[in-house]
């Protein structure tokens, strides 16, 4: 029988237990005061030391839903990760988390890559094979898991490091809208990887938030249509969604996509004869812009801005307290907004309602798609209850100095692509993480790495 309801039955995330302070890296650095806190919408920015890695988080996180979640190993039927962080070129983070299988090696997927994308294409996959005739009745799990590190200077404050698993099955309680998936593709030079001795990336600011704008355009557009023939109805009368999940490089540029969002419904109900709202009246003047246009002019920014500020405080702000606080986590970037979105509400406030999630990567690839959320409170209750724990992991974080951060990226920097010292350690070198992390715990002479699990409850 075909499944019927599949969506995301849970949800996890980690996150380093180390912070820098937004306002005195600022001060540190020498530049204006609110530039990365005001200007970026930024807060804190999270970090690694060396004795985590992708495949560590990726470890944690997922260990952590199947156990919170009491999953059997046996119920996974599909496993796979969305990363651009470099550590072997052949070898998946997948096969990694193979450890956590046992005897279960028969797990369909190995990683994606597409910037910060591959998280999202994982997903998609990971739907698709619950849909087909190859879906033996288990369940699908997407793995998310990358370090964002920056070259000294203006970008590595929009840095930062996390992990997310998500469960996915039928019955759910946070079901995918059936053929509501708009795409958009495209061949850009905004941000790439190319250089073998660096995991620094070659990054073109000012392009990166013009395909990242124009990108959101056309999947916004696309997506009003999906959601209308989905429905069953009209552009104008499909039901929208009440919050909005961005892909986050900084908190700014997504309240800056969300003032966009209304400066496109305006021009759909003008193309489709709808009546105006109250906002509408706010772009007069500025008909002759065309999208292009809309999307480096400062004026008409400011203008979408002030219009939306209400709407953005209702439908996306409360989407970004992990972005804010840990900074771009970059494939696990979007569904961080979708864990913020879940423990900001109540099952009362989610019950029967749509979420929007806009994934973006460089290069690149977009897109927008969405949720509805189950009339059933109780389930609603148990999937906020299940990430109670997030709001104390970043209140209990330790702040570091901005010199203590940037030492521990620039020996990362320095230690990059060179061969490591072959070592093993019973215990975290670094000290300061939580109960029931996975760490680094060794590298040997043939660069093969070990893990182990630090002692302790991960709550």
């Amino acid at each position: 029988q075909q499944p019927s309801n599949i969506g995301i039955l849970a949800l996890e995330i980690y996150f380093p237990n180390q912070y820098c302070d937004q306002a005195e890296l600022e001060q540190f650095d020498g530049v204006s005061a609110g530039k990365y806190t005001i200007g970026l919408g930024q807060a804190q920015l999270g970090f690694c030391y060396p004795d985590e890695d992708v495949n560590s988080m990726a470890l944690t996180v997922t260990q952590n839903l199947l156990q919170r979640n009491k999953i059997s190993t046996h119920q996974i039927g599909f496993l796979e990760v969305g990363t651009e962080t470099l550590i072997d070129k052949s070898k998946s983070t997948k096969t990694y988390l193979m450890q956590l299988f046992g005897d279960n090696s028969r797990i369909e997927g190995v990683d994606v890559k597409n910037a910060c994308f591959g998280g999202t294409q994982a997903l998609f996959h990971a739907v698709n094979w619950l849909e087909s005739s190859y879906c033996d009745g288990r369940l699908a799990l997407v793995v998310c898991s990358d370090i964002a590190v920056y070259a000294r200077g203006p970008a590595r404050c929009t840095g930062g490091a996390g992990a997310v698993a998500i469960l996915l099955g039928p019955d759910a309680p946070l079901v995918f809208d059936s053929r509501v998936r708009a795409l958009h593709m495209a061949h850009e030079f905004d941000f790439y990887k190319p250089d073998p001795s660096s995991e620094y990336a070659t990054v073109d600011g000012q392009a990166s938030v013009r395909c990242y704008l124009s990108a959101l355009d056309s999947c916004y557009m696309l997506f009003r249509e999906q959601l209308a023939k989905a429905d069953g109805t009209d552009i104008l009368s499909a039901k929208q969604p009440r919050y909005y999940c961005f892909h986050t490089p900084f908190s700014r540029l997504v309240q800056k996509s969300f003032a966009r969002l209304a400066y496109l419904d305006c021009a759909l109900r003008q193309k489709h004869g709808g009546p105006a709202n109250g906002i509408d009246k706010c772009f007069a003047g500025f008909e002759s812009l065309t999208l292009e246009q809309s999307r480096s002019s400062k004026e008409f920014e400011s203008v979408c801005l002030k219009a939306s500020q209400s709407q953005f405080d209702e439908q996306a702000s409360p989407c970004l307290l992990l972005a804010r606080r840990t900074g771009n986590m970059y494939t696990p970037s979007v569904y961080a907004s979708l864990v913020s979105c879940l423990i900001g509400a109540s099952p009362s406030e989610l019950v029967g309602q749509r979420i929007a999630l806009f994934s973006y990567g460089s290069g690149l690839a977009a897109a927008m798609f969405s949720v509805t959320c189950t009339d059933d409170p109780h389930r609603l209750a148990q999937l906020i209850g299940s990430l109670s724990h997030v709001t104390g992991w970043l209140d209990d974080r330790k702040k570091v100095t901005p010199e203590e951060f940037h030492r521990v990226l620039q020996e990362r920097e320095e230690a990059y692509a060179k061969k490591p010292e072959p070592y093993s350690a019973e215990s975290p070198r670094f000290g300061g993480l939580r109960g029931g992390t996975h760490y680094l715990a060794g590298i040997d002479s043939s660069w093969r790495r070990t893990y182990r699990v630090w002692p302790g409850q991960s709550d």
